[in-house]
């Protein structure tokens, strides 16, 4: 794939002022979001662990860069990554200030409220005074007027959710967001903010939730259908679910820097023979389709319905450009692949 590794060579001399490759958008696919007019890049990085204090800023750049020069337009953050938390977004604006700033009108920055950001009650949850607290540290940590996506990052119990949709509104008509959207929604919930947020002319454009071959919680209850049907799209995150949808543990060893081996959202006890066995049949499967198994999971998480873009994580530029090259295989699965695959998730 000669664009990706143009992109590889670039970073010779990374130290210079970054200028985005001409070829960017040659590549990478690009999807309505529900019926609203924004459009996201079938995949979006998410900067999340590897871009706290304890990552190496040379390669933060890297992959930023890289994902950009490959087409790459949106980038997933929150308040509370890092860690510590407010990290990744410090990063971030020392990555626009360093060059990504001259095409900010050609990327989408998003960002999320709502977990425990700062000590005390106030700290956390769906209220006005959190939620838009919070929005302008992230502004200010990112060195930006305005975010182009605000999530409430959780459903809040304890806050009435017409005071939440109230706070996401306030953030509109205030300037500081473009957009906003939810976040770890069911569908019912998604639904009654949906008309909530009609009763004040808004509409909310995405439901980020956590989703994969191994990982289909929101099947239960319909949850890309109802998104569909009221013209709200969804982002789909931990695609490879925390890395098991990969070759990595497929050897029964956990690998030193892996997220089981950090025991970092992911437990060493998770991963049993059992799994493995199930992980070795999809593997075989995704060969046949002529993909790695990250590379099927990648598309089965594209291939569901109202799905407007997939964030991707990653340590590096090298395994950035290989996820990415999903979309150079098959994204279409048949009836029978699917009962398949699903017979070993």
């Amino acid at each position: 794939m000669g664009k990706t590794l143009l992109i590889l060579c670039f970073f010779c001399y990374h130290e210079a002022m970054y200028e985005a490759l001409d070829t960017r958008y040659d590549f990478m696919k690009y999807r309505r979001v529900g019926n609203s007019g924004l459009v996201l890049s079938a995949f979006t990085l998410g900067l999340w662990h590897n871009f706290g204090s304890s990552g190496d800023y040379a390669e933060m750049k890297r992959m930023v860069y890289t994902a950009f020069d490959n087409g790459i337009m949106s980038f997933d953050l929150a308040n509370n990554y890092g860690p510590p938390g407010g990290e990744a977004e410090r990063n971030f604006g020392s990555i626009l200030k360093d060059g990504l700033s001259a095409y900010r009108d050609e990327i989408i920055i998003s960002t999320k409220a709502g977990y425990q950001m700062w000590p005390g009650p106030l700290g956390r949850g769906g209220g006005k005074k959190h939620l838009l607290s919070s929005l302008d540290q992230s502004l200010k940590r990112m060195g930006l007027d305005y975010v182009d996506i605000f999530y409430h990052h959780c459903p809040d119990p304890d806050t009435p959710l017409e005071e939440t949709v109230e706070a996401l509104v306030e953030a509109i008509r205030s300037g500081k967001t473009r957009y906003v959207a939810l976040s770890k929604y069911n569908a019912k919930d998604a639904r009654r903010a949906y008309e909530l947020f009609s009763m004040y002319g808004v509409r909310p454009v995405l439901d980020q939730v956590r989703y994969s071959i191994l990982d289909r919680a929101f099947d239960d209850d319909n949850l890309f259908m109802v998104l569909d049907s009221i013209g709200m799209g969804s982002a789909i995150f931990s695609p490879l679910a925390q890395g098991l949808l990969t070759d990595k543990y497929l050897s029964g060893d956990v690998p030193v820097n892996s997220r089981a081996h950090e025991n970092n959202y992911l437990r060493e006890s998770v991963i049993t023979a059992g799994l493995i066995a199930r992980l070795e049949e999809l593997k075989k499967i995704a060969s046949m389709r002529g993909q790695s198994l990250a590379q099927m999971a990648l598309a089965f998480a594209l291939s569901q319905r109202s799905v407007a873009t997939v964030l991707v994580g990653a340590r590096n530029a090298e395994q950035l450009v290989e996820n990415i090259k999903t979309l150079e295989t098959d994204l279409n699965f048949s009836d029978d692949e699917i009962a398949e695959i699903l017979s070993y998730a």
